[in-house]
């Protein structure tokens, strides 16, 4: 008569970062055959962040391998307008690459995507803008384009966004990022191109070009 043998060890090791367990499952009979099971369960795959943070933290990683490139603002305006003519409104990183909304020679807007690092146009497309009017109000006399704007506000560190006011206070406002991370606003006058420090930034400087 045969006698069956059957031995289950189950070991579970919790490995500091790796967070893996191991089970091993040992069975024999009379003729010493035998055979070992090992199955892994990874304990650390979740991490407790949800999808949507993850995604976030890749958006900033893109933003700031964009701020480092070597197209800048002025650079993405110009290769924007050169792709599609009109007039640049605003300018800023968005998702990796630069975003330039332009305002054509009659009322179509167009959002123009531009490569960070090659400054070649990644595509446009056609948006729908309501403030047509304030725009063209705001601009009538100025001269001073968002691209010199952003020539004139890169004296104050790496500029990531050039947009028009065209509201009470118009002008461009725009804002830039120093070389040790910290990112100030800051205001181009349209008729003269002076830069001063946007009074809701709260930097507490006034520093004038």
């Amino acid at each position: 008569m045969k006698r069956n043998i059957v031995i289950a060890v189950v070991t579970a090791a919790a490995l500091v970062g790796g967070g893996t367990a191991t089970a091993l499952a040992v069975s024999g009979d009379d003729d010493g055959a035998a055979s070992v099971a090992q199955t892994d369960n990874r304990a650390g795959a979740d991490d407790g962040r949800d999808d949507d943070d993850r995604d976030d933290d890749r958006g900033d990683d893109r933003d700031e391998r964009a701020v480092s490139g070597d197209v800048t603002a002025a650079d993405a305006i110009a290769a924007a307008l050169k792709h599609t003519p009109g007039t640049a409104v605003s300018a800023e990183l968005d998702d990796g690459a630069w975003e330039v909304d332009v305002l054509g020679k009659g009322d179509d807007w167009h959002s123009v995507r531009v490569d960070p690092g090659s400054g070649k146009v990644l595509g446009a497309q056609e948006d729908d803008e309501d403030d047509t009017a304030e725009v063209r109000a705001a601009l009538k006399g100025a001269s001073v384009t968002a691209e010199e704007a952003a020539k004139a506000a890169a004296a104050k560190g790496t500029v990531t966004s050039v947009e028009l006011d065209d509201d009470d206070d118009k002008g461009w406002e725009t804002e830039s990022r120093a070389s040790g991370g910290g990112e100030r606003d800051w205001r181009v006058d349209l008729g003269s191109g002076k830069v001063t420090a946007d009074r809701g930034d709260g930097g507490g400087d006034s520093d004038d070009d």
